[in-house]
């Protein structure tokens, strides 16, 4: 019961590492908003839950529209008084290589993804900055979704989605530098799990992501492995903020992105010639 009373928004909830993190949080004793943009898939979840005594609430979520992220922060609030916990989860994949991409490929999951994540990360933070200026002490959490795609394994194909994910690993990082001083912390996973949208990728990966055929067999893409990370991260005493971790079967890896390397140096002006010499190229002719 690490997250017993907590107020949690899962996002995504309605299948996949969405479903398994809203039953593993209602197991926790958190109570738990399931936001969908299937209300069925919704509300199904909270069946699940409801029949094994947890508090869950769905509602049906676009989370590209920010209207929609401030109703369902308001709708949190109004049914259980807070918000202490927001697992920004959900998404879709609309894959294509770079020539053949389509406009509204690309705006489309840029919309999902980043704007998803921002739209009710900012109302989550509206929240806990009234609570704080109230005199509260407010101990929040957030937990985006990145991805290896985006960060430290781009995939063909994947321009639109891997560039929202890597905006959403920057996100998290300024985030986690800004809501501190209202008592939140964010963090961001990159998970690999069996889900709607890697099941039906075409070739390799959809075979791989499939169950194995012997069901006494240790099933690594189970989204089940994922949410227990997405549990720790969400209880008021975890101290961690500002990492991303990649997250399948049963090993949790911290991720780490850009850094600097060896710095190379001139005394004078540079030159592309000597800018090709020094970072170990062919000199310009």
């Amino acid at each position: 019961m690490r997250l017993k009373g907590k107020v949690c928004i899962v996002t995504g909830g309605g299948s996949g590492i969405g479903r398994a993190t809203c039953l593993l949080f209602a197991k926790e004793g958190a109570r738990v908003v399931v936001a969908d943009k299937r209300q069925q898939a919704a509300e199904g979840v909270a069946a699940e839950g409801a029949a094994a005594g947890a508090t869950m609430l769905p509602t049906m979520m676009d989370v590209s529209r920010d209207d929609d992220a401030q109703r369902v922060v308001h709708q949190t609030v109004e049914a259980f008084g807070r918000l202490d916990v927001l697992v920004n989860n959900a998404g879709i994949l609309r894959d294509n290589f770079l020539h053949r991409m389509t406009e509204e490929e690309w705006d489309l999951v840029v919309r999902v993804h980043l704007k998803g994540h921002w739209a009710t990360l900012r109302h989550a933070a509206d929240h806990w900055r009234a609570r704080t200026k109230a005199g509260e002490s407010v101990r929040a959490s957030v937990i985006n979704t990145a991805s290896a795609s985006g960060t430290f394994l781009p995939n063909a194909g994947q321009a639109n989605y891997g560039a929202a994910k890597a905006g959403i690993a920057a996100l998290t990082l300024v985030a986690a530098a800004e809501l501190p001083r209202v008592g939140a912390r964010v963090n961001a996973i990159a998970p690999v799990a069996r889900t709607r949208l890697t099941v039906d990728v075409p070739g390799i990966v959809g075979e791989m992501m499939r169950k194995p055929e012997d069901p006494s067999a240790f099933d690594a893409f189970d989204p089940r492995h994922v949410s227990p990370l997405v549990g720790y991260l969400a209880t008021a005493d975890c101290p961690i903020n500002g990492k991303l971790f990649a997250v399948q079967g049963g090993a949790i890896t911290e991720a780490s992105g850009w850094s600097l390397g060896e710095a190379v140096q001139t005394d004078g002006d540079w030159t592309v010639e000597l800018v090709a010499e020094r970072l170990g190229g062919v000199a310009v002719a």
